[in-house]
C-alpha cells in the first residue's frame, strides 16, 4: 500500500509520488521543507507588502488629481468637464498642471488657461501656485506658454 492510498478520496493517485501528501516526514528532510515554507511565506508577505503599498500610492494619486481638477473649477469660475491634468513624470514630484479653455468650446480650440498645482490637500482643494497661458491649438510646450505668473514665473516656466 503507497503513502497516498490512506488519504480520503485517492484523488491524489494521480499525483507524482514527490508531489503526493505523505503521512510520515521523509528522514532528514523536515528542515529543509521548514526553509522552503519560511521561504515561501516570506515572499509571499513581500508580495503582498508591495501590492498594498501600490494601490495606496494610486488612490492617494487619483484623489490629488481630482482635487486638482477642482481646483481649477474653483479658480476659474468654470465648470467644464473636459481639463487635462499632467503629472510631472520626469522628477516624480507631487506637482501637476491642469490646463481648460478659458472660455467655452471643444478642447484646445479657445486660449487656454493652465494652473500648476503643488502643495498637500486640504479639504479637497490643492494650491495654484502660479501658471500661464496657451494659444488655441497648443501643446503644453515651453515654446507655446505665455502670460506667466505666480511661481511659474520664478521658474521661468514660460519663454523669454
Amino acid at each position: 500500500m503507497n503513502e497516498a492510498s490512506t488519504h480520503e478520496g485517492r484523488s491524489f493517485d494521480r499525483l507524482p509520488a514527490w508531489l503526493r501528501p505523505r503521512d510520515v516526514e521523509a528522514r532528514g528532510s523536515g528542515q529543509m521543507r521548514l526553509l522552503e515554507t519560511t521561504l515561501l511565506l516570506l515572499a509571499g508577505l513581500l508580495l503582498a507588502i508591495a501590492t498594498v503599498n501600490d494601490v495606496v500610492l494610486r488612490t492617494h494619486t487619483n484623489h490629488r488629481l481630482v482635487a486638482d481638477l477642482r481646483t481649477w473649477r474653483d479658480y476659474t469660475g468654470h465648470e467644464y468637464k473636459n481639463l487635462s491634468a499632467e503629472q510631472d513624470q520626469r522628477n516624480y514630484t507631487t506637482t501637476d498642471v491642469v490646463c481648460g479653455n478659458t472660455s467655452p468650446g471643444p478642447p484646445k480650440e479657445r486660449i487656454q488657461l493652465c494652473l500648476q498645482m503643488t502643495g498637500p490637500l486640504i479639504h479637497g482643494r490643492r494650491a495654484a501656485r502660479g501658471g500661464w497661458y496657451l494659444p488655441p491649438k497648443a501643446e503644453n510646450l515651453r515654446r507655446y506658454r505665455y502670460g506667466c505668473f505666480g511661481t511659474t514665473k520664478q521658474q521661468r516656466a514660460c519663454p523669454r
